[in-house]
């Protein structure tokens, strides 16, 4: 791969190796026009669907989206990962995405609707099993989609007392925390509308709302968070591609804005990317504008931590695409691109 030149920041590109894809990808990140340059790459870890960082960033964790599943803490201190000791297997099937919380690893495992919760060691290292899983139950009425629970996302909650996981196939968001011993236990299931099909979730950085992107139905759930009770309460959906025929768009990730005034949507199937306008102190939100992503079948969307950048991973056509936001409208404008073929999540430094 080409070497960077002295860069300040980094990417961690994930893409799936059993489509051609490196696994994961180091990148700089130019402080001054956000291009990516590539540094290096580990194809160790199969599958490598998305990616999480250790606060400190030195340590990377991947899932393994297989059957089964598993996950890998990565030493990221040099241009090329390097396994911090061997896969862990996380109890469930095709793992989608993980997060940091309370001391564990917390996984959303697609195949087999579950979350499971792996103890951190010293240095970021990973316990040789999950302390707890928990088996989501239901199902929903899209006939193919959602005949059993299909986990896609687990996310802390702003304050770090509770976490949530979005399931796919039950339609709704689960609210739960850890036990003394580390297993997962539900404390809330918040039922959203029948076959919406939730995928991701993304907080306000107000902390008193959320936005639910659902892949059955091109929309966001609009809902109020209340995270000393632990309670999500959707409050609207939003169209999100008004004339798009029904079928041909497939919603895959939302962010927000640092500051709060923007949402972005990923779109696969249009393959654009959704401008809304944050209202009412959180609690609303205005479709502006659909821009093309860059690419093919857009994965995985990051905001920079200055929100001037968005960075699109574009599964179909391999690349990661960077766009320049502009801080009045929040509309992006491509401004450039780099080759991982397979790309499925980005995350940045």
């Amino acid at each position: 791969m080409a070497t960077g030149r002295g860069h300040a920041g980094r990417a961690y590109v994930g893409s799936f190796t059993a489509a051609g894809g490196p696994g994961v990808v180091t990148a700089s990140v130019d402080p001054v026009t956000g291009a990516l340059h590539l540094l290096g790459a580990t194809d160790t870890v199969a599958d490598p669907s998305y990616l999480a960082l250790s606060s400190d960033g030195a340590v990377l964790y991947a899932v393994s989206e297989t059957s089964p599943g598993a996950v890998t803490a990565l030493d990221v201190t040099a241009d090329r990962p390097r396994p911090i000791g061997p896969p862990v297997l996380v109890g469930g099937d095709g793992p989608t995405h993980l997060a940091l919380y309370r001391n564990h690893l917390l996984t959303a495992n697609y195949g087999s609707g579950s979350v499971s919760a792996v103890p951190l060691r010293s240095e970021g290292a990973l316990a040789q099993k999950p302390s707890g899983v928990l088996v989501h139950e239901g199902t929903g009425p899209h006939p193919q989609r959602q005949q059993a629970p299909h986990a896609h996302q687990v996310l802390p909650a702003p304050g770090g007392r509770w976490a949530v996981s979005v399931d796919l196939g039950t339609d709704s968001v689960r609210v739960f925390d850890l036990a003394g011993s580390g297993e997962p236990r539900v404390h809330r299931e918040v039922a959203l509308r029948p076959g919406s099909g939730p995928r991701h979730l993304v907080f306000h950085p107000g902390g008193t709302h959320a936005y639910v992107v659902n892949e059955l139905a091109p929309t966001l759930t609009v809902c109020r968070w209340d995270g000393g009770e632990g309670v999500l309460r959707p409050l609207t959906e939003v169209v999100l591609l008004p004339d798009a025929p029904e079928g041909d768009a497939y919603p895959s990730a939302v962010t927000v804005d640092p500051d709060g005034r923007f949402v972005w949507v990923a779109v696969r199937g249009t393959d654009v990317l959704s401008v809304l306008a944050v209202e009412e102190e959180g609690a609303g939100l205005r479709c502006l504008a659909t821009v093309p992503c860059g690419g093919r079948w857009p994965r995985d969307l990051t905001v920079d931590p200055t929100g001037r950048r968005l960075y699109a991973a574009n599964e179909r056509s391999g690349d990661v695409t960077w766009f320049d936001v502009d801080p009045l409208t929040g509309l992006p404008t491509r401004a450039g691109s780099v080759p991982v073929p397979a790309a499925s999540c980005v995350v940045l430094r």
